[in-house]
């Protein structure tokens, strides 16, 4: 009688475990988190992705910066005209920044949703088209600066008041933000000395993107996961550092802002990242 009893009380157990885990499960969507109140603002990394954040090279030297060129060429194979001929996956989104494109709900009522292409052109010096180096041969090196993914994040760019964005942000100060070109669907990149005595040394700092604008344009968001966008392309947005200063480690501080990114000093590359460059001769 006891081990009877024993068996049918464990297994009301199982049951009733089993019971509250098949109706968890039915709150969970597979394509969306039920929950995102406490996910932080999407981290900005750079490409060529090196350890310690370090690049150094000789422009004379092609086996100094071989690596450097070899990781970018592999990150933009996606984002060859190649690789986005299906009409069925990707579509045009135009060639000027636009506003947030929605694609429905979150479940698989539609079907895989369609991804916008990305042109490798709209990166100029730095899209391997004209200059297989990246720059990195004549002293000029290009970075390519990504958003990372967060399954429905829509950015809020900062907004400006006129044609230009009002620089600075809060806290920052005009000879650090210079006035840039501006659009309310545009999430704005803004790359800079980290320091001082780095300000003085990073010369002239070139963007290339969608348009011609500094930054990542709306309509590529927001992301809808592996499942509905398996060939999900993120916008990218070149840097190129054309005068920096010979034999000199320079310290290079790259942010996004918008109203919804935000930074941390325990998470060194939410909404931003930084990077030691040194052009040896």
């Amino acid at each position: 009688k006891i081990l009877l009893f024993y068996v049918i009380f464990y297994g009301c157990l199982a049951g009733i475990f089993i019971g509250t885990i098949q109706v968890m499960l039915l709150t969970i969507s597979e394509f969306k988190p039920t929950y995102q109140d406490r996910v932080a603002p999407p981290g900005l990394t750079q490409v060529p992705q090196i350890q310690k954040t370090e690049i150094a090279f000789r422009p004379n030297d092609p086996k100094s910066y071989e690596a450097y060129v070899l990781n970018i060429v592999r990150f933009l194979e996606k984002y060859k005209d190649s690789a986005q001929k299906d009409e069925m996956i990707f579509e045009d989104c135009g060639s000027v920044p636009s506003e947030i494109k929605e694609r429905g709900e979150f479940n698989n009522e539609r079907g895989e949703r369609k991804v916008c292409r990305f042109k490798l052109e709209w990166l100029g010096n730095c899209s391997g088209i004209s200059d297989e180096t990246y720059g990195y041969r004549e002293g000029k090196p290009c970075l390519i600066i990504k958003l990372n993914r967060v399954l429905g994040f829509r950015p809020k760019a900062s907004r400006g008041s006129s044609r230009l964005l009002t620089w600075p942000p809060k806290n920052e100060s005009l000879e650090t933000y210079p006035m840039m070109k501006y659009s309310p669907f545009v999430l704005p990149v803004q790359c800079t000395g980290k320091r001082d005595e780095d300000k003085e040394k990073i010369g002239s700092v070139e963007y290339f993107g969608l348009g011609g604008y500094p930054g990542f344009p709306l309509q590529y968001y927001p992301y809808y996961g592996k499942l509905l966008q398996p060939r999900y392309l993120q916008p990218l947005l070149a840097v190129q550092f054309t005068n920096l200063t010979m034999d000199t480690e320079v310290r290079i501080e790259c942010k996004a802002h918008g109203d919804n990114i935000g930074y941390s000093e325990k998470d060194r590359f939410q909404g931003r990242f930084d990077v030691k460059i040194e052009v040896k001769s």
